[in-house]
């Protein structure tokens, strides 16, 4: 049976209930799987055939041996999964895979629909309350918020940063109430995401059961694991080795760490391309094996990656061998070889998305938003430093809708993005959030004055 220890190695490690309902480890690290389970060659031969409710129930099964019966994981992987996933094909080789036609148009729906079923049912059979606190630089809120809404015995709160986020991605989280509540800080994502982890270290928040959905939590990484194994699966013979390159834009880096689940598992990967906007820390680190925090994180238009110390770094050190604590000190270097040998990490600055945003639609009738932009422009890339990989199926994980970026999608192409139904007047909604300043004191006596009982 599959356990979770922490990136810090100084807990015990868990099964997957409590790593779950914890969210982070005690030490401050974040949980990882171990062993990793293999893929059998018999479900890479299946998976083309499979739905993806039925594929995603297959892959997570061992993850959540002895928590949910596979009765009760495939129930919770079809209620989760009663979306349409397509896959665009832009020319001989390349394809876009549109993960923005969940119920708040983003590739987050899949991991947060999973959670809240998930965490929801164990907090039911354990009888017990949980208060999931969340930071969002976009589009993780709105994903979390709708998963977790009425859900019996959960509370959600959700940190965003007030100036980095869209009218529509604001409103998406504001505009609910029930159990879930928002918090606008005046700051950045790194900001919202350092209040978080310090309340879930901080003895005095014991009582309040607090857990987290953000990529902290495995239970995020796990179902991102999925779509890499079904878009290759339409795309190559994986039964037979047939490599797929993935392009994917990273700014927490937990849609790459399921990328990276995925290959560990062995998939089929020729390479994941990393792409992350001007906040460019991972891509340095790849290049020189030196890790620096960027502090405080740029602003860039990809508004979901300004993040300038991902917390799943660690997660990726520890997958080839090293170890990285919370504050990203590199205690023991990785394989750095073989993580460059998995992985080709590139920046794309704001400048290159915008053009990148008009070539795709004007050459190749490509609607890209920001995020994917990044992604596609990471990919070209990477394919023309690496000609060798041109007939090599590619594909970009295309993470937001663009509806959600309508202003400047337009200014762009002259295209009005069709808004999907989650967006449909969404500004004319009421909305209510708290506002706090960047300060822990603040923000732990919201927490004791608000949810304490």
């Amino acid at each position: 049976m599959i356990s979770y220890y922490s990136t810090n190695r100084s807990v015990p490690e868990v099964d997957l209930a409590d790593a779950l309902l914890l969210g982070q480890a005690g030490d401050k690290g974040l949980f990882m799987p171990s062993p990793i389970p293999r893929l059998s060659v018999d479900l890479l031969e299946k998976a083309r055939d499979m739905t993806y409710a039925d594929l995603a129930a297959a892959i997570l099964a061992p993850y959540t041996e002895g928590v949910f019966p596979m009765t009760v994981l495939a129930e919770m992987c079809g209620d989760a999964y009663n979306f349409e996933i397509p896959i665009e094909t832009v020319d001989a080789t390349r394809c876009v895979m549109r993960l923005d036609q969940g119920p708040t148009a983003s590739f987050k729906d899949f991991a947060a629909r999973f959670m809240g079923r998930a965490i929801g049912r164990l907090v039911r059979e354990r009888n017990q309350d949980l208060l999931i606190l969340t930071a969002t630089s976009g589009d993780t809120g709105s994903a979390v918020a709708n998963a977790f809404l009425g859900v019996d015995g959960i509370r959600a709160l959700v940190l965003f940063p007030i100036n980095e986020v869209s009218e529509r991605q604001r409103k998406q989280m504001t505009t609910l109430g029930d159990n879930v509540a928002t918090v606008a800080l005046p700051g950045k994502f790194d900001d919202c995401q350092a209040l978080v982890k310090q309340a879930f270290a901080d003895p005095d928040l014991v009582g309040l059961n607090l857990s987290s959905a953000n990529s902290i939590n495995i239970g995020r990484l796990l179902p991102q694991s999925v779509y890499y194994v079904y878009a290759a699966s339409r795309l190559a013979d994986i039964a037979g080795g047939e490599k797929v390159v993935f392009s994917v834009p990273s700014g927490n880096f937990g849609d790459m760490m399921g990328g990276v689940l995925a290959l560990l598992s062995g998939l089929p990967v020729e390479r994941l391309v990393i792409a992350t906007n001007a906040n460019d820390a991972v891509p340095r680190f790849l290049e020189t094996g030196q890790y620096q925090k960027i502090v405080p994180s740029l602003k860039c238009i990809s508004n979901a990656m300004n993040v300038g110390h991902p917390s799943n770094l660690a997660r990726l050190v520890d997958a080839y061998g090293g170890q990285m604590d919370e504050l990203g000190t590199l205690n023991t270097p990785p394989d750095m070889d073989n993580m460059r040998r998995d992985l080709f990490a590139v920046s794309i600055d704001d400048d290159q998305t915008l053009n990148t945003i008009g070539a795709a639609y004007k050459d190749l009738n490509l609607l890209l938003e920001p995020h994917g932009a990044v992604g596609w422009a990471g990919l070209t890339q990477y394919l023309n430093q690496h000609p060798d990989q041109a007939a090599a199926p590619a594909i970009l994980l295309e993470t937001a809708h663009p509806a959600k970026f309508p202003d400047e999608i337009q200014a762009i192409t002259g295209a009005v993005p069709e808004a999907p139904p989650s967006l449909l007047n969404i500004e004319r909604k009421k909305e209510h959030y708290e506002e706090l300043p960047v300060d822990y004191d603040a923000f732990k006596n919201h927490l004791i004055r608000t949810y304490r009982r």
